[in-house]
């Protein structure tokens, strides 16, 4: 399989369903900005932190490949004639996002509470925790604008929202096994 089609040569794309598009489209920024995620989260994986955040964070890249699956399929090719599923995948369920809540409720625990915003870093693992908990953001951004444009699935938003949540908490995790300061964020007073 060659990796070059040279379709997409003038600026154009084909989402699932082979509706061609401008690069730029929005369901293009949309899925384009979860696969910036995914590239971010393998970048956490693949600090020195332990087995279980590992495996769970690798369960994430797979959630978001569908994240992405859903969002390059458009509403009116997500039937196919016969009446079936275009996309012949598990999609994102109230399981998925469940688990990230319970993982954040599992690492809180062991957290200081929280009293004060916390600047961003500390350490590098933590840092690019921060950098992708941004990048989450930003894809939840642009699926929702998507969505005031043509509806998607409704649990992509909820998955997108728990997981920049996730991330926030895991970065907090990472800065107690690390060691690393956490720096509150205290304004001056005038």
């Amino acid at each position: 399989m060659k990796i070059y089609t040279k379709t997409g040569d003038k600026g154009t794309t084909a989402l699932f369903g082979g509706t061609r598009v401008p690069k730029h489209n929005l369901r293009i920024d949309s899925y384009g900005t979860v696969d910036e995620l995914n590239s971010w989260m393998g970048l956490i994986r693949d600090q020195e932190i332990d087995s279980h955040t590992k495996k769970i964070i690798n369960l994430i890249q797979h959630h978001l490949f569908t994240v992405g699956a859903i969002l390059a399929t458009p509403p009116e090719k997500e039937t196919l004639k016969n009446g079936k599923d275009r996309l012949n995948i598990s999609k994102i369920s109230d399981e998925e996002i469940t688990m990230l809540e319970k993982e954040m409720d599992t690492m809180n625990e062991e957290l200081p509470q929280m009293t004060h915003f916390i600047l961003p870093g500390g350490h590098p693992s933590v840092s690019y925790c921060h950098i992708t908990r941004t990048v989450c953001r930003r894809a939840e951004r642009i699926a929702s604008e998507l969505n005031d444009v043509t509806p998607i699935d409704p649990q992509v938003l909820k998955y997108l929202n728990r997981l920049s949540d996730y991330l926030f908490v895991l970065a907090r995790k990472l800065s107690k096994d690390l060691q690393a300061e956490e720096i509150k964020w205290i304004p001056e007073k005038y």
